[in-house]
């Protein structure tokens, strides 16, 4: 997983100098399995510094101890303090005015694909609504999880969820996102790197002209 004690900008230099003062923030989404956490770190070597990759905020909150329970008010509580990590990474990325582009591994709507209780609840807990949220991402590339016979596994510790289960998740996920302007689906391949080739593509679409012609250059 990405170091998440320092800012996970991309590694290539960039000789761009342009300050970037409105930090475009775009959702790599999907359900359990998706390979959000491998495209990104594909897309941190390939990328220039002015692209930066925000943890994911359920790896912070599980990952750090948080009581991973069955219960109903367990999982609110610990949906309440993912939403909560997630809002504040999102201000820190476009407070610091230092990146063009913030890839978000999942978006606050994601958090409402598990939350066990009515979307007025959610919504109340975030303090935000649907459009606010859509107006907050530049974009959403949904990648959507595997089945069986497209290579779904557990390698990653944390994840807890069968394969039916994670197909439901995703379900869950494009219907919430879908009505974004600018929402992108990449389907899963018997070649992973073809998917993530095609969310990179996406991405690189919107890197800006000063970043994007150097990446070019340099065959990114």
């Amino acid at each position: 997983m990405l170091n998440i004690t320092e800012p996970a900008a991309c590694e290539k230099p960039c000789n761009c100098k342009v300050r970037h003062e409105n930090t475009k923030l775009i959702v790599l989404t999907g359900g359990p399995g998706a390979g959000k956490t491998a495209v990104l770190e594909i897309i941190r070597k390939q990328l220039c510094g002015h692209v930066v990759i925000l943890p994911e905020a359920a790896s912070i909150v599980f990952g750090g101890g948080f009581w991973r329970l069955r219960s109903v008010s367990a999982i609110k509580a610990a949906q309440r303090a993912i939403l909560h990590i997630q809002q504040e990474c999102e201000a820190l990325v476009i407070g610091e005015h230092q990146w063009a582009l913030g890839l978000c591994d999942r978006g606050l709507l994601d958090g409402l694909a598990y939350w066990p209780g009515e979307r007025e609840e959610f919504w109340r807990a975030a303090g935000t609504d649907l459009q606010t949220e859509y107006g907050r991402y530049h974009a959403v590339i949904h990648l959507r999880t595997p089945g069986d016979n497209f290579g779904y596994n557990h390698d990653n510790p944390l994840r807890t969820e069968s394969v039916l289960q994670a197909q439901l998740i995703d379900h869950r996920i494009s219907q919430l996102w879908s009505g974004h302007p600018r929402y992108y689906t990449v389907e899963s391949a018997a070649d992973f790197l073809t998917k993530a080739q095609r969310a990179i593509d996406i991405i690189t679409l919107h890197i800006p002209d000063c970043c994007s012609s150097r990446s070019a250059r340099e065959g990114a």
